[in-house]
């Protein structure tokens, strides 16, 4: 058998979330098997608002082996069970998308089927009243449960996330170097990247560099040119606006967007401030006219200035191009409506891992990781789409424009799907579930016009007694949680601010 080429020499370009998840993932599961050097420069900021995250973060932790605790007190996070979305299908109304699952499901039918049949017999709640993660946030509760029925994701600081995993990942041997990358060299036979040369003349080689350096993308685009998709004829949004604030009342355990004439505004809880950001359509509204909104609804004194970011939604065509691997926003950027940004980072290096070579790149797996990262950017974007093609307002030309535009056929083909007859089909492990799909498919308008058969196999009283004992069920375990804010004081030994 042929021996390894170790240790390998993987180099990653920038830091900030997207470089310290890379490297404290690879130095604490490859150990002495990799050479981990990160360099970035202080002089460079990170886009650095990611504060919304989604439940797969939980696993990744665990992979980690970080302490959740420990985490969460670093971070000033704060527990998330789903988003509230305000203003989507009509000015004045919301609906909640929930983790976790809704009711409980048969092996042939999703629980829509059977709240679908109860309602048409006058005997269904609200379909949220079935949802444990949906009433808890409704109720600002929150608590772990036995064998791990709440499901949850974090509000938290992503540039304290940054900070605490770049001291996990020196711990565990990572080498950061500080300096500016001046040029990027490729080798003159093969076209790979042989080195970065840094401002001042020092030279990194390596054998796999990933690139993190954000919108830049200085070496997938600029040096190796991967091409990239632009998606921002069905995701229009292309500006936003961020800025925290002192908080004002105890932390919710769930994010808001809420919908305004031209996009949507974000209210994301940590223990310490609030996060809030508006993100606009610069075909719709001017870039002035959405600071002075976002400045005119927050709550609480600002604690920095506004921070603009222009971005175009879309994604890198190979984000694993030659020896180069693009990672974050380098490899395309979708919009935070649904919180994947810092997913999306996690997908990416798992595959790496699970793919590295401890010998030459194959080429068969650069085309594999390219394929399952498209997929997984596709099947994220069509879900986005899904929030602003389904909508009764007709109140501004944005919205009008959202209402008529085309759709890409894998989204029109759901839609039509779950109208017709209740029924959504997960494909390729995707990331968001049935209960996702239906949540934001009914909470934006589309009511199924049929349901499965097997919904009304049950006897009246057969189906009224389950509706009402999975409410009963639901209601009985939120009535028993603490509140979040108590709940994260006890568990984090949080400081006196989450309760401000």
């Amino acid at each position: 058998m042929t021996q390894p080429h170790l240790p390998r020499r993987i180099v990653i370009a920038g830091g900030g979330t997207a470089g310290w998840m890379t490297a404290a993932a690879i130095a604490r599961t490859l150990g002495p098997v990799a050479q981990v050097t990160l360099i970035e420069s202080d002089q460079i900021g990170t886009i650095g608002v990611g504060e919304s995250t989604i439940p797969p973060l939980v696993a990744y932790n665990r992979i980690l082996g970080i302490d959740e605790a420990a985490f969460m007190r670093a971070t000033q996070a704060t527990f998330k069970l789903g988003i509230n979305f305000e203003n989507w299908r009509v000015a004045g109304e919301s609906y909640f998308h929930s983790f976790g699952g809704t009711g409980k499901d048969h092996w042939s039918a999703g629980f829509q089927h059977f709240w679908l049949h109860g309602r048409d017999q006058g005997m269904a709640h609200a379909y949220g009243d079935y949802c444990l993660e949906l009433k808890a946030a409704e109720a600002g509760r929150f608590a772990h449960l036995p064998d791990d029925r709440t499901n949850y994701a974090y509000q938290l600081d992503s540039a304290l996330y940054a900070r605490f995993l770049r001291g996990m990942a020196e711990s565990d041997g990572t080498v950061r170097v500080e300096g500016r990358i001046a040029h990027v060299e490729l080798d003159s036979e093969t076209g790979d990247i042989a080195a970065l040369l840094l401002e001042g003349d020092r030279r990194i080689e390596g054998d796999l560099f990933i690139d993190c350096t954000g919108f830049r993308a200085l070496l997938i685009e600029g040096a190796l040119h991967a091409g990239y998709d632009d998606w921002t004829h069905w995701l229009p949004c292309d500006g936003a606006v961020a800025i925290q604030t002192a908080s004002v009342r105890p932390p919710v355990p769930y994010t808001r967007a809420i919908a305004h004439e031209a996009g949507w505004q974000w209210r994301i809880p940590l223990q310490h401030r609030q996060g809030n950001g508006i993100v606009y359509c610069s075909a719709f509204m001017e870039p002035d006219a959405a600071l002075e909104r976002l400045l005119a609804t927050i709550e609480g004194e600002a604690l920095v200035r506004p921070n603009p970011i222009r971005f175009q939604t879309g994604a890198r065509r190979r984000q694993w191009h030659r020896n180069c691997v693009a990672v974050g926003l380098s490899a395309g950027f979708l919009e935070p409506l649904e919180s994947t940004s810092i997913h999306l980072i996690q997908r990416a290096v798992l595959r790496i891992l699970r793919m590295l070579p401890a010998g030459p790149v194959s080429v068969r797996d650069i085309d594999e990781f390219n394929d399952q990262q498209m997929t997984d950017m596709v099947q994220i974007r069509d879900f986005l789409i899904l929030h602003y093609k389904v909508t009764d307002r007709r109140d501004s030309p944005f919205w009008r424009h959202c209402a008529a535009m085309a759709v890409p056929d894998s989204l029109t083909h759901r839609l039509a799907l779950f109208r017709e007859t209740g029924r959504v089909f997960r494909k390729n492990e995707e990331l968001f579930a049935e209960n996702s799909w239906v949540q934001v498919m009914m909470g934006q308008g589309i009511l199924p016009q049929s349901y499965h058969p097997v919904a009304a196999k049950l006897r009246p009283e057969e189906l009224a007694h389950l509706l009402q004992s999975l409410r009963d069920q639901v209601a009985r375990t939120v009535d028993a949680m603490p509140s979040h804010a108590d709940y994260i004081a006890r568990y984090c030994n949080a400081q006196a601010p989450i309760a401000a």
